[in-house]
């Protein structure tokens, strides 16, 4: 049985729905509310940035649907790690990752769940940047390091490409206090 006001969290007007894998697993687990609502309006961004630079540059290779899952699931190790709902930490990362796993989600897409946090590090692909960039866009936040690496993905003269990036991201960010106020709305 879903946590009271999970249901609520996750089909309210305002954001578009999480995939429907997505979705079963926040019902399965007994996900708190406020992690319902977190992972949509994550989920939400994702979609209008992978919208807007598939638009832009659509020889752009990334996976969209691994991205969308991605954001999805990206916290979901804060399931086993509820603390860090209201608080900073970094357990629910490598937490999450193995919980999707023992789901059966492949490696490929519950990467998300460990990456999305050590985004700086090297080996991490576009879609792992795009899902950190929607976990930061999603709040109006901005970190420059990132938008610079996923800028460094969209090919053309660099200024142009952070220059398009930057445009992106301040549109989006303009929506943080009603994704905010969406979140606020449903219990940890």
């Amino acid at each position: 049985m879903a946590t009271p006001g999970l249901e609520q969290a996750l089909t309210r007007p305002g954001l578009r729905p999480l995939p429907p894998t997505a979705a079963e697993l926040l019902h399965d687990l007994n996900a708190p509310p406020r992690l319902g609502a977190h992972l949509r309006a994550v989920h939400d961004v994702a979609w209008s940035i992978t919208d807007r630079l598939g638009r832009r540059t659509p020889d752009l290779p990334f996976d969209t649907t691994a991205v969308l899952f991605g954001a999805a699931t990206h916290d979901i190790g804060k399931v086993q790690h509820p603390e860090e709902l209201t608080g900073p930490g970094h357990r629910h990362e490598a937490a999450g990752r193995d919980l999707l796993i023992r789901y059966g989600v492949p490696s490929h897409l519950a990467r998300f769940a460990a990456t999305h946090g050590s985004w700086e590090a090297a080996e991490v692909g576009l879609e792992d940047l795009l899902v950190s960039l929607a976990d930061k866009i999603w709040k109006g936040a901005r970190v420059e390091s990132l938008e610079a690496r996923v800028a460094e993905h969209l090919g053309g003269a660099p200024w142009e490409a952070f220059l398009a990036l930057d445009d992106l991201v301040q549109d989006l960010a303009g929506g943080a206090e009603e994704r905010l106020a969406f979140q606020a709305a449903f219990p940890v």
